[in-house]
């Protein structure tokens, strides 16, 4: 009679334990036991979704409509980093392609078919601009200019390289100065004004870093060019 009441204790915690293990296996709660599903025979499905938000051509949150070009432009950040130029996923112009320098970086396109024609660097603070008109002026109908700005963009600029700009659909070329942040994609034969321009002007009050903006970015899709390019 003394042994009753310690076996029934015992008892409870078996049914108890007993219980617990049950429900884990019917519900697959428990990491020690095999759930019910894999008990039947069936495989246990696992999700196969990526986390991250998925990047199209040259990182742009979604693609282009057809018959356009995806592009990229991220100005310099002060001296220190330099400028990006990607498009259709290309990086035309960058530090790690070694082809990039202080004042202007611009790639001309072949607005029909998107290939490269030439990139070039032009250095605006102590190079000669005649080197940059030299390389706008014979630019045919057609040609998209992509342009990223690095250090000092301006001081060697004159009326007749802003004209150009001007004339390539750029509404900020006639005020751009020094170590300014600029970034312009335009045409040239455009009609109107392009759309795909940013600048960030260099300000005591409003510099992100010390004597200079924060870099400036422009992302988006550009049209086909309907014209040929010789």
């Amino acid at each position: 009679m003394r042994l009753a009441g310690p076996v029934r204790i015992i008892v409870v915690l078996l049914t108890v334990g007993l219980t617990w293990i049950l429900a884990g296996v019917i519900l697959g709660t428990q990491n020690g036991f095999p759930r019910l599903q894999q008990i039947m025979g069936g495989s246990e499905v696992t999700s196969t979704v990526d986390p991250r938000p998925r990047k199209y051509k040259c990182g742009l949150p979604q693609p282009c409509p057809e018959k356009h070009f995806a592009f990229r432009v991220v100005s310099g950040a002060a001296n220190v980093i330099g400028p990006k130029i990607c498009f259709e996923d290309k990086m035309l112009m960058s530090s790690v392609q070694n082809n990039v320098g202080r004042g202007l970086n611009i790639a001309l396109v072949n607005g029909v078919n998107g290939e490269l024609i030439e990139a070039k660097r032009f250095d605006m603070w102590d190079g000669d601009v005649n080197e940059l008109l030299n390389f706008l002026r014979p630019i045919h109908e057609g040609t998209l200019v992509l342009l990223a700005s690095y250090d000092d963009p301006a001081t060697k600029m004159n009326e007749d390289a802003r004209k150009m700009f001007n004339e390539l659909g750029s509404s900020s070329a006639k005020e751009v100065a020094f170590r300014d942040s600029w970034v312009f994609v335009g045409a040239k034969g455009v009609q109107d004004k392009s759309p795909f321009e940013q600048l960030i002007k260099n300000s005591r009050n409003t510099n992100k870093y010390e004597g200079w903006p924060e870099a400036v970015e422009l992302e988006g899709c550009v049209p086909h060019r309907t014209l040929d390019v010789e």
